[in-house]
């Protein structure tokens, strides 16, 4: 699977580029956003991709920034909408704009994006405000401190990262905000023990 490219652009249109890495040309689908950020044709770029492969193809997504493709891949996780219809929405409306849109649940400014019927634009207003929602937990659970160290400690001796951050969180909801590391670390042990 191809994750990134870069290379000299040799080819630049609205919805698609070509970019030559190590004598090979490959081409991408592009954002209207990701279009506005290229340099010029002849210049070295550096693209994120997304690698969709069906029975019948195998198509790159390339985008500008890590936002761009997160949203993009939110988007193709909703049902009926596949990876041109969500490159389509990216290009109607900025990574900025759709959270906001999603956030207030503003559909009509969601159905004012070209190819987006209300029906549409409400299960994308309730979809992606649940993954967004996700997003945000995950985003808060990261920024303690603590429960990164816990993470850390419990996988340098020896445990697997997604047993030890599930047990993780469990310990820390069990325990009172201000107990200690230590106190914390040996029930995470106990727990782990368990399993």
């Amino acid at each position: 699977m191809i994750a990134r490219l870069k290379g000299t652009l040799v080819r630049k249109t609205t919805g698609q580029v070509v970019i030559d890495a190590g004598g090979v040309g490959y081409c991408a689908s592009i954002p209207l956003s990701t279009y506005v950020r290229l340099g010029e044709v002849q210049e070295t770029v550096e693209l994120l991709i997304h690698t969709h492969l069906t029975d019948s193809s195998l198509t790159l997504f390339g985008f500008a920034t890590e936002e761009e493709k997160s949203l993009f891949l939110k988007l193709i996780g909703i049902s009926g909408i596949g990876p041109r219809l969500a490159l389509n929405i990216l290009s109607g409306i900025g990574p900025k704009d759709l959270e906001d849109a999603v956030e207030k649940s503003d559909v009509a400014r969601i159905s004012l994006i070209p190819g987006i019927g209300k029906k549409t634009a409400l299960r994308i207003a309730l979809e992606l405000q649940a993954k967004l929602e996700k997003k945000e937990k995950i985003l808060a659970g990261r920024e303690d401190g603590k429960t990164d160290d816990l993470v850390s400690a419990l996988v340098n001796l020896g445990f697997h990262r997604k047993e030890v951050e599930a047990v993780v969180r469990e310990v820390v909801k069990r325990h009172p905000v201000d107990e200690g590391f230590e106190a914390l670390l040996r029930d995470c042990l106990r727990s782990l023990a368990r399993l």
